[in-house]
């Protein structure tokens, strides 16, 4: 089973993206896939494929790292950027440095997370470029343009009192998109 950690934005935070997104959804070209927001989260570790015994390990290791947090995280979506020319995400503001530790606590579950987790940059995933697009699937400047028109986005503080233990079942989601099915929450 594929595994990872992650925060959940509350409701209000995911409802201020959705309705700011909703103009630029409306007003793009199709060759833009955009992410469920039923699906939206601020991924702390990905531990990638995982035996199902894995899981009890896994929960009471992220129960250590929410301890090591202490309190819940104050947080709130900002800003936006474009990873390698297809994916536009948005960004987290507020308690960065407490949300990378948390991401490095969780990620040192498992070796190969550990390195990847140090360089967090906490983010939500809003669209991606279509492979069935008419464009190249490597480039795009619809999503440079997206992401500065998205720079100066700040949505409505949540707090992050818990962690998820999701498991990723890629293709049975809407559309045959990913399907993130929570298997444990740990309080913060």
């Amino acid at each position: 089973m594929r595994l990872f950690a992650a925060l959940r934005p509350d409701d209000a935070a995911i409802e201020h993206l959705v309705q700011t997104l909703r103009p630029i959804r409306r007003d793009l070209p199709t060759e833009l896939r955009w992410t469920d927001p039923d699906n939206w989260h601020l991924t702390l570790a990905f531990y990638g494929e995982q035996p199902d015994g894995a899981v009890e390990d896994i929960v009471a290791s992220l129960g250590q790292a929410a301890m090591a947090a202490e309190n819940p995280l104050d947080l709130h979506l900002r800003g936006a950027g474009v990873f390698s020319h297809k994916t536009l995400w948005v960004g987290v503001g507020g308690e960065t440095r407490r949300l990378r530790a948390l991401a490095a606590d969780a990620g040192a579950l498992l070796p190969d997370t550990e390195s990847e987790c140090r360089r967090h940059r906490g983010h939500l995933t809003v669209a991606r470029l279509s492979r069935r697009g008419t464009r190249p699937a490597r480039w795009d400047p619809v999503l440079d343009d997206l992401a500065r028109a998205l720079a100066v986005y700040v949505g409505p503080t949540f707090t992050a009192s818990e962690i998820i233990l999701y498991q990723s079942l890629l293709g049975k989601g809407r559309g045959g998109g990913p399907l993130y099915e929570p298997l444990a929450t740990i309080s913060l």
